[in-house]
Formats: structure tokens, sequence, C-alpha cells
């Protein structure tokens, strides 16, 4: 077993893990925070990016123990408890940015972190050359699009940028 410690979602978090833990494993079954999605296991459909450090990663193919001392957020530390949805939580909700919403909580990590690399004002084609690592099998993706390029922008008037 390997010694863990990390911030998730603001709130100082130790554990014991087997060193071959996934991070996405970790947030599921140990902390039951179910938002981040598990979709391929391979990488490939993006359900599982969460943030660590800031930076969107695909936590289904990074190790908790690379998490150790680190800062992570997910989708649910996005917005405090209570609080007002995230602006591009509440952009996805505005812009009908979802439908069966599986992919949801890694298209809005995703795109919380496209915002904070590329700035505030982003092309179409800029969205969806960023979601390149991300699938949705439900939509045509022009709702996702929509909700980026609003959340975006609403996330330059909003302290939680």
């Amino acid at each position: 077993m390997a010694k863990i410690s990390m911030i998730v979602n603001g709130n100082p978090v130790n554990a014991n893990v087997d060193p071959r833990t996934l991070l996405v494993q970790f947030l599921r079954e140990n902390l039951r925070l179910t938002g981040t999605h598990v979709g391929c296991d391979t990488s490939q459909c993006g359900a599982c990016v969460v943030h660590l450090d800031g930076k969107a990663v695909k936590s289904c193919t990074t190790l908790a123990v690379m998490a150790d001392g680190h800062e992570v957020k997910t989708i649910e530390g996005l917005a405090a408890d209570g609080a007002p949805l995230h602006p591009m939580q509440e952009a996805f909700r505005e812009h009908h940015g979802l439908q069966c919403g599986f992919c949801t909580p890694g298209m809005i990590m995703t795109a919380v972190d496209l915002v904070h690399r590329k700035g505030h004002e982003l092309s179409d084609e800029v969205i969806r050359e960023e979601l390149e690592g991300n699938l949705c099998r439900c939509t045509g993706y022009q709702n996702i699009v929509a909700s980026i390029a609003a959340g975006a922008k609403a996330m330059a008037k909003s302290d939680l940028a």
C-alpha cells in the first residue's frame, strides 16, 4: 500500500491505496465523487477529465499516487455546495450542451481548462480542435461548442473563472 495525501476540491485527503489504483477509481470508489465518469479506460473519450494542479488530465490513465502532494478538482468542486453553478456549467445548461449527460463532466472540465489556456474569446474551430479528446455519443457537438463559447465569455465576468 502507498500512503497518499492531496487536496481534492479544496479538502485535504489522506489515504492508503494500492499503487496501481487509478485516480478515477480513487475519486469514485474511495471518495465517492461519482461525477467523474469512466467511459473507455483507454484515455480516448474524456469522460474522466479532472484538473490536477489546474490542468486537465484524464484520470483513467493517471495513477492516484501521481496526485500525491497535488491539488485535484473534480466537477463537484467547480461550484461550492449551495452556490450558483460555475459559469461553464450554467452555459451548458442554458445552451443545451448535453443530452444523456455522461460526457458532460469531462466536457466541462476540459472547457474550463481550455479557457484558462486560450482565453475568453474562442472560435468554433479552436473549440472543436480542443475537444478532440472528448467524445459525445448523443449530440452533434453544435450545442456543446455553443455552450463552451458562451461559458468562456461568462467566465470573463465571473469570480469563479
